[in-house]
């Protein structure tokens, strides 16, 4: 990826972090955006201490202005990763029928809007060097449903929609486009619940074949290939990263 510019949204901490520090590894220059100029800042010197390359972008993904000017300030990307998915508002876990807009509206703007959003601000630049990646990060709650996350499940689900038909918009110009689907991962504010409660990671990880739930670093191998030259034939697809949990429903 000698060459290439990559930017990954969200990804100041947990997944989106442990992909950009692998696609640093593969030799991509990478934005490393996050709503925190402090965690954006922090995965860089990360990704800097392996003499790497790594700057920060700060700024919130579902702010038309804030995109355009991250636009400005990266100038046009070779691959884009739309990793954030968790609003600062976090994921409301209950019935659908007790929840309203308020809850709604955080995850469909960012796990939607947004997506739309950033995808949009960066494909002309794709499309005019015939060469793109564009990566987007769902889950299996979008894949196969899950209770009581319906609506993130539905935003998810959207961005897979939205993943396949432009895939098909814009094969032919150089660019793909393909989504990695996650199951539960050890990270964010279940990493600290499984701190303070061991018994939970084997509660939550009897659905899963493997036996353990996803580690941060689990997706990032999958998702430089699917933005490096030798996934120049695969896209329109949708790839569980989930330790065989949707297979097993």
């Amino acid at each position: 990826m000698a060459g290439r510019v990559a930017l990954v949204t969200g990804s100041g901490s947990g997944v989106g972090r442990a992909i950009a520090l692998q696609l640093a590894r593969a030799g991509a220059e990478v934005w490393v955006n996050d709503l925190a100029g402090e965690r954006a800042d922090d995965a860089v010197s990360e990704i800097k201490s392996e003499g790497l390359l790594a700057r920060p972008v700060v700024a919130d993904v579902c702010d038309r202005a804030a995109v355009e000017r991250m636009v400005n300030e990266t100038g046009p990307v070779d691959i884009l990763v739309n990793n954030a998915g968790i609003p600062a508002e976090g994921i409301v876990i209950k019935p659908f029928v007790d929840t309203g807009p308020a809850e709604w509206d955080p995850l469909i703007r960012l796990n939607l809007a947004a997506v739309l959003g950033v995808t949009r601000a960066y494909l002309p630049g794709m499309i005019e060097r015939s060469w793109g990646r564009i990566l987007t990060i769902v889950s299996d709650a979008g894949r196969r449903g899950e209770r009581n996350q319906a609506v993130y499940g539905a935003a998810k689900a959207a961005a897979m929609g939205f993943a396949r038909g432009l895939a098909a918009e814009v094969g032919r110009q150089g660019v793909t486009v393909n989504c990695i689907a996650l199951g539960t991962m050890r990270t964010g504010l279940l990493a600290k619940h499984l701190e303070a409660s061991p018994e939970l990671a084997g509660r939550l990880a009897r659905p899963y074949p493997v036996g353990r739930i996803g580690e941060v670093t689990d997706p990032a191998p999958l998702a430089v290939m699917l933005c490096s030259d030798a996934a120049e034939w695969i896209t329109g697809q949708v790839y569980p990263v989930d330790g065989g949990y949707a297979p097993a429903l």
